[in-house]
């Protein structure tokens, strides 16, 4: 999956990782692979004070470069974040270490519902914790909405950028969809009331016609574009990524524009994912590896982390320490209820991996 995070101080975070780098010789170190400014801005300051041990912090923008640093060669880090869609990947080719629990004081502090999902691509638990998780849905303007489908718009449902009929109207103030056949086809599908992870290629030719049908009113497909032009009032409706969404909308509110966006997890069920924490098993530093990881199980250190990126995180004994907005707003915290509908996404065969991507590529480009 490909999932761009908040951007706003990227170069900030590069500044961060070329201090961090020129002390890691002053003592142990432990070398980080992240998706970019998706932690902190305190966290790796504090671990460092509050350890000794200095972090080596590289980032990366999406899970197929992260792959292909582990699948390739000897990569050098340490700890990695990867996505629960990645794990089967990862655990197959060897890449990861079991963890020791017993050596994790602070693994008590997961979410037993959360690590119940997270074992449909870690089976047991064995490789990884959660570390921040968050749902696709849907962005929008709600006045633009509601000027074009009125008062009775169903923005808590898939009907409102499914249904031809709402999206041709739609298309009049901009639509955007994430650029990711992992993530948009099965979508399709679970809209269409089958598997979302259907490996039956007849299924998918009808997640194709369905697209085709819809793609003259999508404005584009891409998965970081949407964020500013959500804000900025340029798009109405875009499918993509809760926390991605809820950028959105405090970036309008902090422009004072009078773009007014709310964030829908649709009632029929949606995507939910899970970036987790892994020690690889080439790790050149295990134990400061797994002292990070303990460290990011801490309630006190991972709260801050949520505030920070609008990303409820795997860790129960934290939500307490979250703060009130956000742990109350179910667009980061999702009820109880509508955590039952969620589904976790699978990895394929290679067979129906050819069948998504050539199926996107002909809806990308309308043919």
């Amino acid at each position: 999956m490909s999932r761009p995070r908040q951007q706003i101080n990227l170069g900030l975070s590069a500044c961060l990782c070329v201090s961090l780098s020129a002390v890691a010789a002053e003592g142990p170190t432990v070398h980080v692979y992240n998706w970019y400014d998706y932690i902190g801005p305190n966290t790796l300051h504090d671990f460092k004070r509050d350890t000794g041990i200095s972090p080596v912090y590289d980032t990366f923008d999406s899970a197929e470069v992260l792959e292909g640093k582990l699948l390739t060669s000897r990569s050098g880090y340490d700890v990695v974040v990867a996505s629960n869609f990645s794990l089967p990947t990862l655990i197959k080719a060897g890449a990861l270490a079991p963890l020791p629990h017993a050596q994790m004081p602070d693994y008590k502090n997961m979410d037993a519902d959360l690590l119940a999902k997270l074992a449909n691509n870690d089976p047991g638990n064995q490789y990884a914790v959660p570390y921040l998780w968050g749902t696709n849905g849907i962005g929008y303007n709600i006045d633009k909405v509601r000027t074009a489908l009125g008062d009775k718009a169903p923005v808590d449902s898939w009907e409102l950028v499914f249904n031809e009929a709402n999206l041709a109207k739609l298309g009049q103030c901009g639509v955007a969809m994430l650029d990711s056949p992992s993530e948009m086809l099965p979508v399709a599908l679970h809209y269409l009331g089958l598997p979302p992870n259907s490996t039956n290629p007849e299924d998918y030719k009808k997640a194709e016609a369905l697209l085709l049908k819809l793609r003259p009113h999508i404005a584009y497909f891409n998965s970081s574009k949407f964020i500013s032009d959500l804000a900025n009032g340029n798009i109405c409706v875009a499918v993509g990524w809760s926390g991605a969404m809820l950028e959105a909308k405090t970036n309008a509110e902090q422009a004072n524009n009078g773009v007014k966006i709310a964030y829908s997890l649709p009632k029929e069920g949606a995507p939910v994912w899970f970036d987790t924490l892994v020690l690889l098993k080439d790790a050149p530093h295990p134990e400061q590896g797994l002292a990070f990881i303990d460290y990011l199980m801490r309630p006190e250190v991972i709260a801050p982390v949520s505030d920070h990126l609008n990303y409820p995180n795997g860790n129960r004994s934290a939500t307490p320490l979250v703060a009130e907005a956000t742990r109350n707003n179910p667009a980061v915290y999702p009820s109880a209820q509508a955590l039952a509908t969620l589904f976790t996404l699978q990895p394929l065969p290679p067979a129906t991996e050819r069948v998504r991507t050539r199926i996107w590529s002909k809806v990308k480009n309308g043919q």
